[in-house]
Parts: structure tokens; C-alpha cells; sequence
């Protein structure tokens, strides 16, 4: 296939970003998405990476949103000039796999630098997703998140709910917004980020049902959707009805609904682990608690899937580039890197020694949830449901369902009309981007 309007021979003409000799220190060009205290960690880390040695100098570079990240990276390859690694959320992956010749895979790099890589090192979950079918590391995994629910204690109290328990299943979050919302104790019940990340994606995996033929497109690249099986249209059939008079109130399509959250307006909200930072800042009285599942699903809970984003390395640098691209993975996996990235940010720790010391030095034990996404991501194995999502357009797939969910919030359409028009047009997009 062919991506970023160039055949797989074009990676070759790339320009390279850094010169090198044997007297100069190689620079790598980092492009990254991380803002606020995350933009800090990438800061501290890039600087410590420097300071550990002395032939590479790390250079991040803010570019913006994910999607414009994304855009960056690929406009920056038309020109030639793309960088040394790109920071790619987890619905750029198909787009990435799909780039012939553009990207090297993780595992050359780090094996062709010499170095030993063994990928049993990394949570099998995250590993998993970031893999071709036939198991090859395509890139690093840096911040990877798992949806969970977030509460405010103090709205809990005022409506007599148990500050301890919060809701398990979505039968029970349906419950207790509509109490909240009844007593006064605040304005709404219910908020979340991402309805497509965590409404269908994570969804399907966590109540092990299709989201997709074709292992959700991990299998293949001809997928057709299976969203508007009963399970999800009783689902978000749920979220118009509480919407109707407020119980369920939307923020956006990505991360929006989280000022809704932190402006106490909403007793519960399901988001990124990662965005544990900013409802920390806030210094609201908050709890964790898994992701709910539904309670007529067979086996559930089963797992969740990846969020967040991995490291890409585009094709076509110099050998002395991707020696530095890959001491700088190594320097990444090391146990107290890991800890660190995991701790101050909520992202999970990408490797199994990283977590085990982080559960060793006492750290959940003192901070209650904060195992909770890495519990929902490795607790099973996963199933052909439940590896995760993976489309050459995936961006384009989500914005369709968007705007059918909108719609449906806005009371034009029942959700089963919703995700049958989602499954038709995502269902042809599809299509057409496998013919171009």
C-alpha cells in the first residue's frame, strides 16, 4: 500500500537531519505531542539521556497535538526531512504500518545497533499492539495508557453514595450519576473523554466482543465493523437517555470532557490513566476505580487495550543515527526511567521490571488505583477481541462515528440508527482506503 503519496522506494531519498564525523556528537531529532507535566518528563528524560552519555544529543521537539504530530511527521517526509523518531498516538499506528519503507522497525534498530532486545521484557499487552502478526516490534513504546474511572469523593458523600465502592459495572455508573444528579450534588452524573477510544474500543476488549472482523484489523486490512451488535447499541442508547436531561453530559471527541470534570460539575468520569497529572494538580478529593464493564457480557472483565503513543523511526538514516536512536530505547527501558515516567505521569511502565519495582518500593500501597490500569491490561491474556484496533485510516473511521454519536446526543437519531449509519460509511472508508 501506498502512504504519504510516495512507494516504498521513496524512504531512500529522505534527507538526513544530522551530519556526522567521528569528532562530533550525533544529534536525534525527537517530535513529540506532550504538553504540560508530561512535556516536563520528556524534558527531564531527554536531559538525563544526554548527561548519561557523551556520542548522541537528544533533541525533543514540540509539535503540537497528537494529530497534528501525526501531520507534522508525515509532511516533514514529503520534504525530506523527517525526523529521527516521531511520537505517534495509537490511532496513527495502522497509518505508520501502512507507510512502505518509511519507518524502521524498532527491533532492527536496537538489533541492528548491536544490542540485545528481547521484547518478553515488555508488558505482553502493549507489545502486542505495536507488533506485526508475525510478532516483529514495529515501534517503542513510550506512554501507553489504559481508560479507567475517575470520582470526586466529595460529590460521592453528597449524594450517599459509598466514597469506598465505586460503580463496577455501567448498569451501576447509570445508577449513581442518576443519583447524583437527583440530589443536587452536582449539576451532572457523568462525563467521559473519548467515547470512541473508550465507549467502542476499549468497550469490545473489555466485554470480549468484535469491534472488527479480521481480529479488529490486526489480521488483515479488509475489516468490516461490527459495532452495531446489540451489546453496544444497548450501551449508548443508555448515554442518550441520561443525556436527554443532563445526567450524561458530552465534552468533545477527545479529551475535552475533562475540564468538565475538574470543574466539579460531573461526580464521574472515565478517562486515560494518563490523565492522572492534571486531576492530581487540581487537588480535588478523587478516587480510581476500574473500567466498568457490562455485566451481560460473558467473561467480563477480559483486558483492556493500549492508549497513549509509541516512538516511530523513520527509514533511510545513517548508521551512527540509529545507534543513537537505539542507546536512546535502552535508555528508556532501564528500570529507573521507567518508574519515574510511570509515577509522574500515570502512563504505564512499558517494562515488567519497572512495574514490579514500582509495586516492590511500597508505591500502590500508598497511592490506591494507581495499579488499577496495569491490572486491566495484563490481568488476562488477551483474546482475538480484546488485542486492540488497528486500521490504515483510523482517524477517518473515528471522526465518522463522532459525528453519528453527536447527532444521537443531540437527540436527531437512536443509537441504533447511530451506529448502523457509523458502520455503513466506516465500513466504506475502509474500502476505499484499501483501494488507494
Amino acid at each position: 500500500m501506498k502512504l504519504f503519496g510516495f512507494a516504498a522506494g521513496v524512504a531512500a531519498t529522505l534527507t538526513l537531519l544530522s551530519t556526522t564525523s567521528a569528532f562530533a556528537v550525533t544529534q536525534i531529532s525527537w517530535w513529540h505531542a506532550m504538553t504540560g507535566a508530561n512535556a516536563e518528563v520528556v524534558g527531564k528524560i531527554s536531559k538525563d539521556f544526554n548527561a548519561s552519555q557523551s556520542d548522541y544529543e537528544l533533541v525533543p521537539v514540540f509539535k503540537g497535538t497528537y494529530p497534528e504530530t501525526l501531520n507534522a511527521g508525515i509532511a516533514a517526509f514529503r520534504a525530506g526531512q523527517a525526523p529521527d523518531i516521531l511520537q505517534v498516538f495509537d490511532v496513527g499506528t495502522g497509518v505508520m504500518m501502512a507507510a512502505e519503507g518509511a519507518i524502521k522497525p524498532v527491533a532492527e534498530v536496537m538489533t541492528g545497533a548491536g544490542m540485545t532486545f528481547d521484547k518478553s521484557q515488555y508488558l505482553p499487552g502493549i507489545v502486542g499492539y505495536y507488533s506485526k502478526p508475525d510478532g516483529t516490534m514495529l515501534s517503542f513504546p513510550y506512554n501507553s495508557s489504559s481508560p479507567i474511572l475517575y470520582y470526586n469523593k466529595d460529590i460521592f458523600q453528597k449524594a450517599g453514595l459509598d466514597v469506598n465502592n465505586p460503580p463496577k459495572t455501567w448498569n451501576e455508573v447509570w445508577e449513581a450519576a442518576k443519583k447524583i444528579k437527583t440530589s443536587g450534588a452536582a449539576p451532572c452524573g457523568y462525563t467521559s473523554t473519548w467515547l470512541t477510544w473508550i465507549h467502542l474500543e476499549n468497550f469490545a476488549a473489555w466485554n470480549d466482543v468484535s469491534w472488527a472482523t479480521q481480529q479488529n484489523g490486526l489480521a488483515g486490512g479488509d475489516v468490516e465493523l461490527k459495532i452495531n451488535a446489540p451489546i453496544f447499541v444497548n450501551h449508548f442508547q443508555a448515554l442518550a437517555d441520561l443525556a436527554k436531561d443532563g445526567t450524561f453530559k458530552y465534552g468533545g471527541r477527545t479529551s475535552e470532557a475533562k475540564q468538565i470534570f475538574l470543574a466539579g460539575e460531573c461526580g464521574i468520569f472515565t478517562e486515560s490513566s494518563g490523565g492522572l497529572g492534571d486531576i492530581v494538580k487540581s487537588g480535588m478529593n478523587y478516587g480510581i476505580g476500574q473500567l466498568p464493564y457490562d455485566s451481560d457480557a460473558k467473561g467480563a472483565p477480559q483486558n483492556t487495550t493500549p492508549g497513549g503513543a509509541s516512538l516511530w523511526v523513520f527509514g533511510a538514516k545513517s548508521d551512527e543515527q540509529y545507534k543513537g536512536v537505539a542507546a536512546f530505547f535502552a535508555y528508556l527501558s532501564k528500570t529507573d526511567v521507567q518508574e519515574y515516567l510511570h509515577q509522574k505521569s500515570g502512563y504505564l511502565p512499558v517494562t515488567l521490571a519497572a512495574y514490579e519495582a514500582t509495586k516492590k518500593s511500597g508505591f500502590y500501597d500508598k497511592n490506591p488505583g494507581r495499579e488499577t490500569p496495569i491490572l486491566q491490561m495484563t490481568g488476562k491474556a488477551p483474546t482475538d477481541n480484546s488485542k486492540g484496533v488497528r486500521l490504515p485510516n483510523l482517524p477517518q473511521v473515528r471522526d465518522i462515528q463522532n459525528e453519528e454519536f453527536e447527532k444521537m446526543l443531540a437527540g436527531q437519531q437512536t443509537a441504533q440508527q447511530a451506529l448502523d449509519n457509523a458502520v455503513t460509511r466506516g465500513n466504506a472508508a475502509i474500502k476505499e482506503a484499501l483501494e488507494n
